[in-house]
């Protein structure tokens, strides 16, 4: 597992190729934050890893809000503790 423990926040990734690098990333050891427009594909994408036996989180994220994203990095910060990779889907 070449991501163990590393905490990952994936923008886009409730569906399409950015819920393929979530998957991908989760299958790889990783904790993946969920940042999604659409909070219930976050849901649904953070259910898929979870049932794999990884670690996810759905963050509702608009990229083209500064404060969105902002929060959207907090949270993620507060719940992991860091945050090691960011994917701009």
């Amino acid at each position: 597992m070449r991501l163990k423990d590393k905490v990952a926040i994936i923008t886009g990734a409730g569906q399409g190729i950015g819920r393929e690098y979530a998957l991908g990333f989760a299958r790889e050891g990783a904790k993946v934050a969920i940042a999604e427009i659409k909070e219930e594909n976050a849901v649904q994408v953070a259910r898929e890893i979870e049932a794999l036996g990884g670690t996810a989180l759905a963050v509702p994220t608009d990229v083209s809000d500064e404060k969105s994203t902002q929060a959207m990095a907090a949270r993620v910060a507060k719940e992991f503790g860091r945050i090691d990779v960011l994917v701009n889907n």
